[in-house]
């Protein structure tokens, strides 16, 4: 059994994978000031709560945007589980060229994201990831990322706009059932629903109008889910993608 792990700003996401099969997804809050301790326990609550033992796990592979929170993780599962970790960066095997100025600055989600959306649904394509920040990645003709655009997430919208005013409060995202609000409530949530629809679908006509080309558009990301039914130029959403991801490149690196 392979544990995959996503470190994002916003959350720590785990799947449990038996093969291809995903069998359990566990979620934990961001922090840096967990001790490797905790997440141990964390991790073998998650085990136990999916009938597996720490034997079970032959391997783990992570991909992480927090750099300050992988020393007490990384402790976590050579201390709990024996484990020494594959950790997605620099000389590991993707199958991917990085094209843009600076390689190194491609977050390493992104990329595993880039990785599974390739061999899994082919390219030329547009990876949006719709997390605490919404990412956009093109994947060209022979495979190689050529573009990386970073749009504010949907909830990060949603909690600037509550922090910053004084009477406007924090809403739950989810989409309207009419534009024509009449509440303070229905108002945020249309406003901040509409608008980052709009702005997806803005970004995506753009992107066909310069690559002069046509292209698959894969979504992922928990927000996703919140606008992939209105958004007609979405093809493919799957929420699943990067711990396919991971599991590409696992199986590349072994």
């Amino acid at each position: 059994m392979l544990i995959a792990v996503d470190i994002g700003n916003t959350n720590i996401v785990l799947g449990f994978m038996q093969g291809s099969d995903i069998t359990h997804i566990y979620r934990l809050t961001t922090s840096n000031v967990r001790t490797s301790d905790e997440y141990g326990i964390h991790l073998l609550q998650f085990l136990s709560l999916s009938g597996y033992k720490r034997e079970d796990v032959d391997d783990v592979i992570v991909c992480s945007v927090v750099p300050s929170v992988m020393h007490s993780f990384r402790g976590s599962i050579e201390k709990f589980l024996g484990k020494t970790p594959l950790v997605v960066g620099p000389g590991v095997k993707t199958g991917m060229a990085v094209r843009i100025d600076d390689p190194k600055s491609l977050g390493a989600d992104c990329l595993v994201d880039c990785v599974a959306a390739y061999n899994l649904y082919g390219s030329p394509s547009l990876v949006i990831d719709m997390g605490t920040a919404t990412t956009f990645n093109y994947i060209d003709k022979s495979g190689s990322i050529t573009m990386g655009v970073i749009q504010t997430g949907l909830q990060t919208s949603a909690r600037a706009l509550a922090g910053h005013t004084a009477q406007l409060p924090e809403v739950e995202i989810t989409a309207p059932r009419t534009v024509l609000a009449k509440n303070t409530f229905s108002a945020i949530q249309t406003g901040l629903y509409y608008g980052f629809l709009g702005g997806i679908e803005r970004l995506i006509q753009q992107c066909r109008t310069e690559i002069g080309e046509d292209f698959t558009v894969v979504a992922t990301g928990g927000l996703g889910r919140v606008i992939e039914h209105d958004c007609t130029m979405i093809d493919v959403y799957d929420p699943d993608l990067i711990f396919k991801g991971l599991k590409i490149i696992y199986d590349k690196n072994h």
